[in-house]
C-alpha cells in the first residue's frame, strides 16, 4: 500500500471518534541509513504556531483518509535524530548513488507492507508526476496516457539508492559519505561540480582524506583551488599528499605564493620534494606534466628476480595502473624498458636485459608540451620517458597529459585513466 506525503500535507487528522484534532505538516522518520526508514511520528498543527507530534503507533490510516486510531494519542518526545521529509527533504536536492546523478525531491514514497503494519518510507519521486501529483492533476494527467495507451512515467528511487544532502545536518551527511564514498571519483566531481558551493564544499568535507584528493583529480581546475581553501591547512596537505605529484604541482602553481609555500612546508618531506622539482620547470613542458610516481628495476635481474623485486617496491604499490617498468643503472641513467606483460610473459630465468627496449623513445624536460604529446601519438604510447642531457630519468609523461593541449579539458576527463 502506497501513500505519497504530498497526498497527505496540509490534510486534516481524525481521531477514532471522527473528531478533527488538526492538520498533517509533516513525517518523521528515523534511521536513515536502512533502505527503508521507519515513520516515527507525524507532525500536526491545530490552528496554533505549536506543533504537536503523534506517535506512528497511533496511525491508524494515511489514506483515504488520516484516521488514528486513539482519541487521545500520546506525544512523541523527539530525539533529534529524525529526519523531517517535508522540512528537509521535500524540494531539495539529492543524491541518485544508482543513476550516479544529482537530483531534486519532487514528492515521497510511504509504504506499508500490511493493511495494519507500520509505515515506512519507500523512496523518493524525481519525476514529472510528482509535480503534477503536487498540483492535483496526476489522475488527469494519467488518464490520458491511459488514452493514448501509455504508461504514464515513474520516476521512484529507492530509500537506499539516495544520498540526503544537507550542510547543516552532520547525522545526514555521514548517511551521504557511506553512499557517495562508492561512487566513482568522476561522478563525485560532477555531483559536487553541479551542488552549490556551500552544500559541495560540506559534502567533500565528509569524504575521507583519498577520497578527497581522487575527486580534485577530476574537478575542473578553476574549482579546484576554491575547494582546496575551505579545507584546513593540514587537511589541504593531507590531501595533496594523496594527489599524483603532477596533479599536487598544477594546483599549488594556481595559488598565491604565500599559500603554496604554507601547504609545502606542511606537506611530508618526500612528497613536498616531488612536487617543488616540478613547479621548477616551466608549465607547459615535459618536466612541467610530467609525474614522478614510476616503476625502475637495477640493471642485471633475471624475469623472476624483477617481479620479486616489484612486489617489494614501494613505487610499484604506489603505481595504481603499473604498464611499463624502467630499468636503471645506480645513477638513474636509463638503460631501457619493458612492459609489465613481457615480465609475465617471458620464463622466470630469462634476463630482462633480452627483452627489455633499450632504443627507448624519451624526452628532455624543457621540451614544450604540444612536441611530447606529438611523439606520444606517433609511437602509440602510454607513458614517455624525461630524461636530461646525462641520460638520468626524472618522471614519465603520461597519455592523457600530454595531449591535454590538443583537446579541450572537458574531453581530456573521459579518456580512460591509465596512470
Amino acid at each position: 500500500m502506497t501513500t505519497f506525503l504530498s497526498q497527505i500535507l496540509g490534510k486534516p487528522v481524525w481521531d477514532a471518534q471522527g473528531q478533527r484534532i488538526g492538520r498533517c505538516v509533516d513525517v518523521l522518520v528515523e534511521d536513515v541509513d536502512a533502505g527503508f526508514p521507519a515513520v516515527r511520528a507525524m507532525a500536526l498543527k491545530n490552528g496554533e504556531p505549536e506543533i504537536r507530534l503523534v506517535p506512528s503507533e497511533s496511525i491508524s490510516w494515511l489514506k483515504p483518509s488520516i484516521i488514528l486510531n486513539t482519541n487521545n494519542p500520546p506525544a512523541y518526545e523527539a530525539t533529534g535524530h529524525e529526519l523531517w521529509l517535508a522540512k528537509q527533504v521535500l524540494d531539495r536536492q539529492i543524491v541518485d548513488t544508482d543513476g550516479r546523478r544529482l537530483v531534486r525531491v519532487n514528492d515521497l514514497q510511504l509504504v506499508r507492507c500490511t493493511p495494519d503494519g507500520p509505515y515506512s518510507l519507500g523512496g523518493v519521486d524525481v519525476g514529472s508526476l510528482g509535480l503534477l501529483r503536487r498540483l492535483g492533476v496526476e489522475n488527469p494527467t494519467a488518464g490520458l496516457y491511459k488514452l493514448l495507451g501509455r504508461e504514464a512515467p515513474q520516476a521512484i528511487i529507492p530509500w537506499s539508492d539516495v544520498a540526503p544532502l544537507q550542510a547543516q545536518e552532520p547525522l545526514r551527511l555521514k548517511v551521504s559519505r557511506d553512499r557517495i564514498s562508492e561512487l566513482h571519483p568522476a561522478d563525485i566531481a560532477q555531483i559536487v561540480s553541479e551542488l552549490d558551493r556551500p552544500m559541495g564544499d560540506a559534502l567533500l568535507g565528509t569524504l575521507d582524506t583519498e577520497t578527497i584528493a581522487d575527486t580534485m583529480e577530476e574537478i575542473e581546475p578553476e574549482l579546484q583551488a576554491s575547494i582546496l581553501g575551505t579545507l584546513t591547512p593540514e587537511r589541504a596537505a593531507d590531501v595533496l599528499e594523496e594527489m599524483g605529484p603532477d596533479e599536487a604541482a598544477d594546483l599549488l602553481a594556481d595559488l598565491h605564493p604565500s599559500e603554496r609555500s604554507k601547504l609545502l612546508n606542511l606537506m611530508q618531506d618526500e612528497d613536498a620534494v616531488d612536487v617543488q622539482k616540478l613547479l621548477s620547470y616551466p608549465e607547459n613542458t615535459a618536466g612541467g606534466i610530467m609525474t614522478t610516481e614510476f616503476v625502475t628495476i637495477p640493471d642485471g635481474l633475471t624475469v623472476a628476480q624483477a617481479l620479486d623485486y616489484l612486489r617489494q617496491s614501494h613505487s610499484a604499490q604506489e603505481d595504481e595502473a603499473l604498464y611499463y617498468v624502467y630499468i636503471v643503472d645506480g645513477e638513474q641513467k636509463l638503460l631501457g624498458v619493458t612492459g609489465l606483460r613481457d615480465l609475465v610473459l617471458n620464463l622466470p630465468d630469462t634476463s630482462v636485459h633480452e627483452i627489455m627496449d633499450t632504443d627507448a623513445i624519451t624526452v628532455d624536460p624543457l621540451l614544450p608540451q604540444n612536441e611530447v604529446g606529438r611523439l606520444v601519438a606517433r609511437y602509440n604510447l602510454l607513458a614517455v620517458p624525461v630524461v636530461d642531457k646525462d641520460n638520468v630519468m626524472h618522471g614519465i609523461v603520461t597519455v592523457d597529459d600530454a595531449i591535454d593541449a590538443m583537446i579541450p579539458t572537458a574531453w581530456k576527463k573521459r579518456l580512460p585513466h591509465f596512470f
